[in-house]
């Protein structure tokens, strides 16, 4: 059986959950036995055997953002040849997605990591487009073949925001965790990264590892971090916001909190999984 996988990230662009969940996802079904796995993704070109990468139509290039990423999905769409079943990530690659298994008559199977119509403050970063973005995911999940859950809940959130798709197609598979990887280290070992970050390990540490959007409640947490026991450390990891006015705010949420107590550091530059572990 050969899987078309189509997502937006993809190592070594990867920026959210979504993209590690399609990274790990395609790792695992790769050492299936009669499993190949194509994966159609965007952004920069790769090396790695059977990714291709789709980038949008020059005609688009100063588009809206959203109509942007729809011409990529076209193209999704035209180079998925050869497949069994076509398997699209986020409303990014769901048009491709949906034409693929259309045009090539196989089915396609769309996973639902979080859903627009919840998450109306993209307005701000897209204007309209999150009107196309919104009408995209939707036309893929209700005519996909089945739609993945990653959990109960946001089963129960598809059928909130997309009445007409029939329970019964929807299947819930949790994410999951490779303990050969995550497994217990010795968090302040020599050359630990939080060493170099200047943690002191007799303090307890409250830790955020995630973007900054609206959607991860990293305004929230900075603002109660300011009624945290004084021994409490905060570390946040985050970066990748979704707009220049939550970047400024966090900047000035965080300095302010940095202004009254101590232990609160920022990394914003993306981490490797070897230094989050």
């Amino acid at each position: 059986m050969r899987v078309g996988m189509m997502t937006r990230e993809y190592p070594p662009e990867v920026y959210g959950g979504a993209g590690v969940h399609v990274t790990e996802l395609t790792r695992f079904l790769r050492q299936l036995d009669g499993v190949d796995v194509d994966v159609h993704c965007m952004g920069q070109p790769r090396t790695e055997d059977n990714v291709y990468v789709h980038g949008v139509d020059p005609a688009l290039e100063d588009a809206n953002g959203a109509l942007k990423t729809l011409s990529t999905g076209l193209r999704m769409a035209h180079a998925a040849t050869g497949l069994d079943v076509v398997h699209s990530h986020t409303w990014y690659s769901g048009l491709g997605g949906h034409l693929a298994g259309t045009l090539h008559g196989i089915p396609h199977v769309a996973t639902a990591h979080s859903l627009e119509p919840h998450r109306p403050w993209k307005r701000e970063q897209l204007g309209g487009g999150y009107d196309v973005s919104s009408w995209s995911e939707q036309n893929a999940m209700e005519h996909a073949d089945a739609l993945i859950a990653v959990s109960a809940g946001m089963k129960v959130a598809i059928v909130d925001a997309y009445p007409r798709i029939d329970a019964d197609k929807i299947h819930v598979v949790l994410n999951g965790i490779d303990t050969q990887l995550w497994s217990p280290v010795e968090t302040f070992g020599a050359g630990s990264y939080l060493s170099t970050l200047g943690i002191d390990p007799d303090r307890p540490i409250v830790a955020f590892v995630g973007r900054i959007t609206r959607q991860k409640g990293v305004e929230h947490l900075i603002a109660a971090a300011a009624d945290f026991d004084e021994d409490v450390q905060l570390v946040l990891c985050a970066g990748a916001p979704d707009t220049p006015e939550i970047a400024a705010r966090t900047a000035t949420a965080v300095e302010k909190l940095q202004q009254q107590r101590s232990g609160v550091v920022w990394v914003q530059e993306h981490l490797s999984g070897e230094h989050i572990r």
